[in-house]
C-alpha cells in the first residue's frame, strides 16, 4: 500500500513538473523566442578542441563580442571552403587566450584577433576572468564534464528556455529594474533579444530587437554606463610598453612554428566608435600592436565598404551587415594571401 502511495506521489510530481516545462517553453515560443544555446565556458571547451585543424581546413578567431556578431560563419564556409573556429569571449580581453595558443606546441594553424581597444588592452580583472576561467575549464575538463556537456548541447538545440542569459531566475530577477537609491545601483538587463548564439558560437541580433527602438535605446544606455562611464584612462607609457611586448613574444612563439596571425579592427559607429578613436588613438594602439609584433593587420576604416557599416547599438553588426561585412573581410584576407589550398 505503501509502495502504491510513493509511485502516484511520484507519478504526480512528475506529471506536475511536466506540465509547468511545457507550459513554460509555450509561453517564451509564443513571445518569438527559439532555441539558442548557452556561451559559456562548456560550450568553448568543445570549440578550443579544433584549433589543431590544418591551415588549410581553418582559421581560428579569438578577441571580444564584435568578431563573434560581426563574422558570417555560414558565409565565411562558403567562400573560404575552411572552417572558422569561434574563440572569441564576450566583456574579454583576448590577450589570456592569445598566450594560451603560443604556449600551446600543438598549435601551428592561422589566427585572427580581434582588437576591442577598450577591452583589449583593460587592466580591469573583470575583462579578464571568462577567458581565465575558460582556459582552466578546457585544460582540467574531466571525461564526464565532456559527455554532460553533449548532453547539454543537445538539449539546448531544442529547449528555449534553457538559455540561461535569458531566462534563468537571477535573469528573470534582473528584468523588474528596480530604481536605483542611495548606495544601491541596479545594472538594467540587455533586451532579451540582442544576444542569440549558434551552436558554433556565432552571436547575432534577433529581429525583435533590430525592429525595437526601445531595446536599442536600452542597449546603447547600457554601454555609456559600462564602456563610455569608465573614467579610467587607457594604459600608457611602461604598463602598455609591457602589454606589446606581450602581444609580441606570443606571436613569435606562434610564427616561429609555422603558425600565422592576422590582427582586425571590427566596426563601431556612433557615440562609440568617436569615443574609441578619440581615446584610442590608432596611431598609438593600432598601430603600435602593428609595429611590436610585425603581423599583418586589417582596420575595418581602410575598407570603402566596411567604413560605411553602421551599428544599431553603436558596437555590433546586424546580421545582414555581418554578411557584408565577411565579404569583404575575406576579398582583403585573399589579398594578403591568407588562405591555402589543400
Amino acid at each position: 500500500m505503501q509502495t502504491k502511495k510513493l509511485v502516484k506521489t511520484a507519478l504526480l510530481a512528475l506529471t506536475v513538473v511536466l506540465a509547468f516545462g511545457l507550459g513554460w517553453e509555450a509561453y517564451w515560443r509564443s513571445k518569438g523566442f527559439t532555441p539558442t544555446f548557452n556561451d559559456d565556458k562548456f560550450l568553448w571547451a568543445t570549440k578550443r578542441k579544433e584549433v589543431y585543424k590544418s591551415q588549410s581546413e581553418a582559421t581560428v578567431f579569438i578577441g571580444s563580442s564584435r568578431i563573434k556578431f560581426d563574422l558570417d560563419i555560414p558565409e565565411w564556409r562558403k567562400l573560404t571552403g575552411e572552417d572558422a573556429v569561434q574563440l572569441a569571449l564576450v566583456g574579454t580581453s583576448p590577450i589570456h587566450v592569445l598566450k594560451d595558443l603560443a604556449d600551446d606546441e600543438n598549435f601551428k594553424g592561422k589566427l585572427v584577433v580581434d582588437v576591442t581597444e577598450g577591452l583589449f588592452f583593460s587592466q580591469n580583472p573583470v575583462f579578464h576572468k571568462s577567458a581565465i576561467e575558460a582556459i582552466d575549464f578546457y585544460k582540467k575538463q574531466t571525461p564526464s564534464e565532456s559527455i554532460s556537456t553533449m548532453a547539454d548541447i543537445a538539449l539546448e538545440s531544442k529547449i528555449t528556455f534553457l538559455e540561461e542569459r535569458r531566462f534563468s531566475l537571477n535573469t528573470l530577477l534582473n528584468d523588474l529594474e528596480l530604481p536605483n537609491r542611495p548606495g544601491v545601483f541596479s545594472m538594467p538587463a540587455f533586451p532579451k533579444g540582442f544576444e542569440w548564439n549558434t551552436i558554433d558560437r556565432q552571436t547575432y541580433m534577433s529581429d525583435m530587437f533590430l525592429s525595437n527602438p526601445n531595446d536599442i535605446k536600452r542597449q546603447t544606455d547600457i554601454w555609456r554606463i559600462l564602456i563610455l562611464g569608465d573614467p579610467t584612462p587607457p594604459v600608457d607609457g611602461a604598463v602598455l610598453d609591457g602589454i606589446l611586448n606581450e602581444l609580441k613574444i606570443a606571436v613569435k612563439k606562434i610564427e616561429s612554428r609555422g603558425g600565422r596571425v592576422m590582427f582586425v579592427r571590427t566596426p563601431s559607429s556612433g557615440v562609440m566608435g568617436d569615443g574609441e578613436r578619440m581615446v584610442f588613438k590608432r596611431s598609438k594602439y593600432w598601430d603600435g600592436i602593428l609595429k611590436a609584433t610585425g603581423a599583418q593587420g586589417i582596420h575595418f576604416d581602410d575598407n570603402a565598404v566596411t567604413a560605411k557599416l553602421i551599428c544599431p547599438e553603436w558596437s555590433h553588426l546586424s546580421p545582414s551587415d555581418a554578411i557584408i561585412y565577411t565579404r569583404e573581410f575575406v576579398k582583403e584576407l585573399t589579398a594578403k594571401n591568407w588562405f591555402i589550398k589543400p
